[in-house]
């Protein structure tokens, strides 16, 4: 070949691979297929699992159920603002963005999300912005997506952390803990200003999430600190940037509310998975596969490292563990009280032929991470001892 053809051949080359990359570049850049699905391998994840059997709640705006690409995937929810509408009622926008970033389907001009086969249980707790009673609408969120059944929660919202929160808040947390539920929250984006502490994402039980860039660092106004405990994408990503009835963008933001719905959407493909796992499980090898620095240590940037799925799914990574142990929390955990157990009835009779069938806090008792055998086992030693000193006292009686 002579030096003009090789030059020639050599020039083509470079134009179809540059030609390639631009394309694919252009493919990564569309709400339909965001950057972040190439670098989580989300349609390899997908030959395994979509995130069936899945629910995940999203505590925000509400959430618009009429979009295509949520057709189907919404659930009723409640509406808990002052001036209820239903938990379908999004003027804001904000919580239908968050719920498209995990279960949307793309679908026409829409937003693809990462478990377009999980359900969304909305909670409309706010109409946009935040309001004087907000701690006490979060506590109310969190104990109905318990109590509704949710294995995930997302919270992409956040107030400044104070001591009325973390009291507003406790009774909740301990009742998701008890129900075996992750919470993701937002870290916030007030990393260029003052970084002030952000609850609900620096409450004891919940998972506080900073948002990275597409180089894998941390996003400059992501907040940080002691409450973060993981990462995942919150540059470049798909939302409504005018109203619901336009067609879906790509916005130059995102921050820690989108990094949070990614992160939750990351744990609903893991736990689909694997359904049989408990939620210090799913959390463990999210925690033990995060991509992170070289040392290997958690840093208050991104907490344990950048959520991947993919190595969970994909590659079989991860050892999830013991599952009554907390990853995360442990001290928390176990300082939890318990859930009540029922009284024993007087008036019926006992079947010692037969177990009791279990009424729901037995339920409770037994799905919960901090449930024991040792109430009941007390509570049937004492029924024994009651009857046996009975009969022997009956038995002196008749005897005299």
């Amino acid at each position: 070949m002579t030096p003009t053809r090789r030059a020639l051949a050599t020039t083509l080359a470079l134009t179809a691979a540059l030609a390639a990359t631009s394309a694919t570049a252009q493919a990564a850049d569309t709400p339909q297929h965001p950057w972040y699905l190439d670098t989580m391998r989300v349609e390899e994840i997908w030959e395994h699992t979509k995130g069936e059997g899945i629910t995940v709640a999203v505590i925000d705006s509400g959430v618009d159920s009429t979009l295509p690409e949520l057709e189907g995937r919404v659930l009723e929810g409640i509406d808990i603002t002052a001036s209820p509408q239903g938990a379908h009622v999004d003027s804001d926008g904000h919580g239908t963005d968050m719920a498209a970033l995990i279960a949307g389907n793309g679908t026409g001009q829409g937003i693809q999300g990462i478990a377009p086969e999980s359900e969304i249980l909305p909670i409309r707790v706010t109409t946009g912005g935040m309001t004087a009673d907000i701690s006490g609408r979060w506590s109310e969120a969190v104990e109905f997506a318990a109590e509704s059944g949710a294995q995930i929660i997302s919270i992409s919202q956040g107030s400044v952390h104070d001591e009325v929160m973390r009291r507003d808040m406790e009774e909740a947390l301990t009742i998701a803990a008890q129900h075996g539920v992750i919470i993701f929250a937002a870290s916030g984006n007030d990393g260029e200003g003052a970084n002030t502490l952000s609850a609900p994402a620096s409450l004891d039980g919940i998972i506080g999430v900073g948002a990275i860039g597409r180089d894998g660092d941390r996003i400059s106004y992501s907040t940080y600190g002691p409450q973060v405990a993981l990462a995942s994408p919150g540059q470049d990503v798909p939302s409504y940037c005018g109203d619901l009835a336009g067609p879906a963008c790509i916005r130059e933001g995102g921050g820690t509310s989108a990094a949070t719905a990614l992160a939750a959407g990351s744990a609903a493909l893991i736990w689909s998975q694997n359904p049989e796992w408990t939620k210090n499980q799913v959390l463990r090898v999210m925690l033990n596969t995060a991509e992170r620095s070289d040392d290997q240590r958690r840093d208050d940037f991104t907490g344990y490292g950048i959520v991947r799925p993919d190595r969970v799914i994909v590659d079989g990574e991860g050892d999830p563990g013991d599952p009554d142990s907390p990853p995360i929390f442990r001290d928390w955990e176990a300082g939890l009280v318990p859930p009540a157990t029922p009284e024993p009835t007087p008036e019926t009779t006992p079947d010692d032929s037969a177990e009791p069938a279990p009424g729901p806090e037995a339920e409770a008792a037994a799905t919960s991470d901090d449930s024991s055998p040792l109430p009941w086992i007390l509570g049937g030693t004492a029924a024994v001892l009651f009857v046996a000193v009975t009969g022997w006292l009956l038995f002196r009686r008749r005897a005299a």
